[in-house]
């Protein structure tokens, strides 16, 4: 096998996402197995590697890593994308919260009953409650990145996350000025600027046909 992580996921962005940009933005080629069927998943459990039945599934290091919380913690730490004392990790910790509340809104907006979906309320809280906040802490500290001056998982997931919201309103940063610097600066990052471009392992927004797999592999019986 080879030293490359492994990424077993369906083929769609969901929670894999973030995972998939942290690697990229550390220059770590990854692999990837996609679900496509209930047996696989079923496959998975029986075979005791989903500790909590669930994925993202990452296999790093010798260890098989769920909940995305942690994985994300490890890449960070482990590629020096994560502060250089407590403090800066409290910050980053903050940040990488607050924007993981607004693209888990945009992440449940496709498996939402087209009648229930509520577009509206996912760009007010972008530009009245997460973004603010972003443009305000750069502002003040003058720095490029968002903490320590130095780039970090903080700065990979907000700009994944103006993207996210981008694709929804396109006009969603005309107020927010720092924040249109930012995006421009950090997908300039040669590493980031790789993944952004067409044929990397970054995947498009979910369709009908995304949405029917997740359904069908995590269906009851």
């Amino acid at each position: 096998m080879s030293g490359k992580p492994k990424l077993t996921y369906f083929n769609g962005r969901g929670r894999m996402e973030s995972i998939r940009w942290l690697l990229a933005a550390a220059g770590v080629e990854f692999e990837e197995e996609f679900l496509e069927t209930r047996e696989q998943y079923q496959k998975l459990i029986k075979d005791g590697v989903l500790l909590f039945d669930q994925v993202p599934l990452v296999e790093i290091d010798g260890m098989k890593m769920v909940q995305t919380r942690a994985i994300l913690s490890y890449i960070a730490a482990k590629y020096n994308l994560y502060g250089k004392d407590l403090k800066e990790r409290a910050l980053i910790d903050m940040y990488v919260e607050g924007t993981a509340d607004l693209m888990g809104m945009i992440i449940t907006f496709a498996f939402t009953p087209p009648k229930e979906r509520n577009l509206a309320l996912i760009i007010e809280r972008a530009t009245t409650r997460y973004f603010p906040v972003y443009e305000k802490v750069l502002k003040q500290h003058g720095q490029e990145f968002l903490v320590g001056n130095r780039f970090s998982w903080a700065d990979v997931q907000l700009l994944e996350t103006i993207l996210m919201v981008e694709e929804k309103e396109p006009t969603v940063l005309s107020k927010f000025p720092v924040l249109q610097a930012f995006k421009a600066r950090i997908s300039n990052i040669p590493t980031i600027k790789k993944f952004l471009q067409p044929g990397s392992q970054r995947k498009p927004p979910p369709d009908d046909q995304y949405v029917a797999t997740v359904i069908e592999v995590f269906k009851k019986d």
